[in-house]
């Protein structure tokens, strides 16, 4: 994505669909991911799975662009977090993004087809949304796998 100011979503409480008394951070984790789905179809991705789940592992979209497949994680933070969203994909998280990811490829017959992993971050800001799209967040290669930069094995 060019550099540029980032998109403001601004929050909307009243859309919350969770029961009473859901806990604050995962209220907030589900408008961002709302706010990540929202951003990423206004740039253009096919949303093929949301939150798609295998054994104990997550991946919280997985979107087609121009014949790609794309992981995406969402790490959403509010006022006075600890750290940055960016710091939330660990080595550890990076693992089980592949794990679960490999899984979804061998499920679908999938493994020819181009792959990436992308990281989409929501900072709660002055009553906002800020969304940051960050694109091949990260390589395979550091996570000793892939004779291809797109296969996690």
């Amino acid at each position: 994505m060019p550099p540029g100011p980032k998109p403001l979503i601004p929050m909307d409480p009243a859309q919350d669909q969770e029961p009473e008394g859901t806990p604050a951070h995962l209220l907030l984790g589900r408008r961002g991911e709302d706010a990540a789905e929202e951003f990423l179809l206004a740039r253009g991705f096919a949303i093929l799975e949301r939150n798609w789940r295998f054994r104990q592992w997550e991946i919280d979209f997985i979107c087609e662009q121009d014949g790609t497949l794309v992981f995406v994680e969402v790490k959403t933070r509010g006022p006075g977090s600890l750290g940055t969203p960016e710091d939330g994909l660990t080595a550890g998280k990076r693992k089980r993004l592949v794990r679960a990811a490999s899984e979804y490829l061998s499920r679908k017959k999938a493994w020819e087809r181009p792959c990436r992993f992308d990281l989409v971050t929501v900072t709660e800001r002055q009553g906002a949304l800020w969304v940051e799209h960050h694109e091949n967040a990260f390589d395979l290669q550091t996570l000793r796998g892939g004779h291809a930069h797109w296969q996690p094995w």
